[in-house]
């Protein structure tokens, strides 16, 4: 019986194609990547059907917070809930994030349109003091694209101060569905969520830690 002996592995063929393939990819992309050097302040918009648009946006307060880049967040329609959120970033990053719910609720909660109105000037006001403060790195101005659906806001006026107003290296994240064309047309970044399923069609009501 012949004695058993070590023989070193190789790779098979299929292992060999596919790491050629990723190096032909990765080339590719560190070529692309080379040519990639400028950074600016980003317009960035999460709109559409599907959840997920102020979970985005506060996931990038989160990374600022970890980066320790100040921050801020304007709530213009979730101020009467006490979102987890708010309670994480109040209890204990409120020295890195301001944090200012503004609104009172949904449009159907409220039932005043004047109010309504009121409220979103009112966060439209401290939105602009946020982006203007050259300390704030990203402001996240949650709903807001329901406050300019509603046209409690003016568009115009939105879009002509992120044009003209916004410091260079200031991100500013806009959030809510139905996000007007004039603001997608300035945007850097535009995310639009698509609803596939939703429990809430099915009969389950909005959930702590996946809804708020």
């Amino acid at each position: 019986m012949s004695p058993v002996t070590d023989t070193p592995e190789t790779p098979s063929d299929d292992d060999a194609r596919h790491a050629a393939k990723m190096a032909k990819k990765k080339a590719a992309r560190d070529r692309m990547m080379a040519t990639k050097d400028g950074e600016k302040g980003l317009i960035i918009v999460h709109t559409g059907p599907g959840k997920g648009k102020s979970s985005s946006g506060f996931g990038m307060i989160m990374r600022c917070i970890a980066h320790e880049m100040p921050s801020a967040v304007v709530q213009f329609i979730k101020g009467g809930w006490q979102t987890g959120e708010r309670t994480l970033i109040e209890t204990h990053f409120s020295d890195l994030c301001q944090f200012y719910a503004m609104g009172e609720g949904f449009t159907w909660e409220t039932q005043d349109k004047s109010r309504d109105i009121a409220a979103a000037q009112r966060g439209w006001e401290k939105a602009k003091e946020m982006i203007r403060n050259p300390e704030i790195q990203m402001v996240l101005l949650d709903e807001i694209n329901i406050a300019l659906r509603y046209e409690y806001l003016d568009i115009n006026e939105v879009v002509e101060f992120l044009a003209t107003e916004k410091p260079e290296m200031t991100h500013v994240v806009l959030t809510g569905r139905n996000a007007k064309e004039e603001l997608i047309q300035i945007a850097d970044l535009v995310t639009e969520m698509a609803l596939v399923k939703h429990p809430f069609r099915a009969g389950v009501k909005a959930q702590k830690g996946v809804e708020f």
